[in-house]
């Protein structure tokens, strides 16, 4: 398989032609569109970088070209009727909030800064690299909200914290250019499923809804054939991986800063749970090709007990409790134990998340791949 890279001019062009088709003149891209060395608001407040800066490549629209939603407007599952069934949607659940950010609004805005309760978070999402992350906006004791730079590394967005301006690396979870680099993000669990499984699961869902506050045709994904096109890259991605095909979706996770990869073949048909040692951690991860979920959690729990956990079939539809451990506890698919002894006690997570294989063979070279030697 070889990767074809479209040069930088090209990419600009076709991301700004994609603009001006879906928005009206207040809407279009502005801001820096310059090489990101050369000063300007991209900078943060620091020159250094953590990250090779030749490598940093600007990607069209300028910082806050593409706009975060801020104050989105949510709507019951039933008033979704922009969604088809195969859509997929980041899931968050707080208590009894229960909360959708699907993909095709995300595609056109990648950061929707939100807050339940005392919960401040940014659900963050790269179009290019396939990769939606809940990160927490209470940094060093501020709350923040995070904003589109516009500038990109390994393809993979960079978002800016509005409180110091510093950049940020979606896939590498920490600050990589100004106030607060090195700062490590802090992440939460989002689940990446389709709109069906989602809503069977959580039938009280909201979603966000389609006003938005921008003009833009939700209903068109505005990069072509790029989510299934593998010889198709919008910008350079060092190095490159070709164990599998560059945009197979799998979830990785990352322990002491390596990583590893599942696929999603791992879970075939309606629902599996395995388990496995990475970095010396016991782990399970559960999850159904049949209805595109996979997530993973570690076995051990704070008490020190190691649970062995078996997969609790969906006998009438599927439902959000997903597994049973040897103790006769069952657990939902966010890993809170929901009924047994240990009825609200939380699996500990990994940091995880689903995106496209060449991003993770880009960001933590030669990840181990499960099933494969």
């Amino acid at each position: 398989m070889k990767t074809l890279l479209i040069n930088r001019s090209a990419t600009i062009l076709t991301i700004l032609l994609m603009a001006l088709a879906s928005c009206n003149d207040s809407d279009l891209p502005a801001g820096n569109t310059g090489n990101p060395g050369g000063g300007g608001n991209n900078q943060g407040n620091s020159n250094q970088w953590a990250i090779p800066q030749n490598q940093v490549f600007d990607g069209g629209p300028g910082k806050d070209g593409i706009p975060s939603i801020d104050n989105a407007k949510f709507i019951s599952a039933g008033e979704a009727n922009y969604l088809a069934n195969n859509d997929l949607v980041l899931g968050y659940k707080n208590g009894d909030e229960v909360r959708a950010y699907p993909h095709s609004i995300l595609d056109w805005h990648e950061i929707i800064n939100d807050k339940v309760g005392d919960h401040a978070f940014a659900v963050t999402y790269c179009p290019l690299t396939g990769t939606g992350i809940g990160w927490d906006r209470t940094i060093n004791g501020k709350e923040t909200t995070f904003g589109v730079s516009g500038l990109l590394f390994n393809s993979n967005l960079l978002p800016y914290d509005r409180e110091t301006d510093s950049n940020w690396s979606q896939m590498r979870l920490d600050c990589v250019n100004g106030a607060l680099l090195g700062t490590k993000i802090k992440t939460f669990n989002l689940i990446e499923t389709t709109w069906a499984t989602w809503k069977a699961m959580y039938p009280q869902t909201k979603v966000v809804s389609t006003e938005t506050g921008f003009s833009r045709n939700y209903a068109r994904y505005p990069y072509g054939d790029y989510k299934t096109n593998n010889s198709f890259l919008l910008f350079p991605v060092a190095p490159s991986d070709e164990r599998l095909d560059a945009k197979e979706r799998v979830l990785g996770i990352i322990l002491d800063g390596d990583a590893k990869v599942y696929r999603f073949s791992a879970v075939p048909g309606e629902l599996h749970v395995r388990q496995d040692v990475f970095r010396s951690r016991e782990l399970v991860f559960a999850g159904s090709e049949t209805h595109n979920f996979l997530i993973a959690f570690e076995r051990q729990l704070e008490d020190g007990t190691l649970l062995t956990f078996s997969a609790k079939p969906f006998d009438d539809g599927v439902s959000n409790v997903i597994m049973t451990d040897n103790e006769g506890n069952e657990w939902d698919i966010f890993g809170e134990a929901v009924s047994g002894t240990r009825i609200g006690q939380r699996l500990k997570r990994p940091d995880s998340y689903i995106g496209f294989w060449f991003s993770w063979g880009a960001f933590y070279p030669t990840p181990a791949i499960f099933g494969m030697q």
